[in-house]
């Protein structure tokens, strides 16, 4: 079961949605991204802040779980993960040797956000996810994964959304940092 509640913002305009945490050896906090590894807090704070340490705890290898949810409910940016409940099959963090079990209930997320009109997708695994839950496009053909950087327009529970993808914030993902910080 995935260990960190959705992050729901009554007024948030989008939805960040990745796919499982890493074993708890492996987190810095309790909380979404909670690898010190990954880039994403890194990058959400150079993003809006100009500080790539703006959510790290001075001195410490591990970033601020409160500051960032506050960030979150103030900016009105939602976060929730696209897998409920998952099994790594090696042990590690890699979305590779990740079997999804249950996939998020959309559907049931979609009205606690009335206003969300964009969803991110963090990663090729929960690009997958989530497309497995949209129903088919106008020509009734399963919608393909936009490419890193794209996105596709879609419509769920009578609202009307678009699925951005994002890159994977992993430091495995073969991307230098400014390039994933940019898109």
């Amino acid at each position: 079961m995935h260990p960190f509640a959705a992050v729901l913002p009554p007024k948030a305009t989008v939805m960040m949605m990745g796919s499982f945490p890493p074993a708890p050896e492996k987190r810095c906090m309790d909380f979404h991204y909670p690898n010190y590894q990954n880039d994403m807090w890194r990058i959400y704070g150079l993003a809006f802040f100009g500080d790539v340490a703006h959510f790290q705890v001075a001195g410490k290898k591990r970033f601020d779980a409160v500051r960032i949810r506050a960030f979150l409910m103030e900016r009105g940016i939602a976060l929730c993960p696209a897998v409920r409940r998952a099994r790594r099959e090696q042990g590690n963090a890699s979305d590779a040797f990740l079997t999804v079990i249950e996939p998020v209930n959309l559907a049931a997320v979609l009205p606690q956000v009335p206003h969300c009109r964009t969803l991110f997708a963090t990663g090729g695994k929960a690009a997958e996810v989530l497309l497995g839950l949209l129903p088919p496009g106008p020509d009734g053909r399963a919608l393909k994964a936009p490419p890193t950087d794209g996105h596709l327009a879609f419509e769920l529970a009578g609202r009307r959304l678009q699925l951005h993808r994002l890159p994977s914030t992993s430091r495995a993902y073969p991307l230098p940092f400014a390039e994933k910080a940019r898109i």
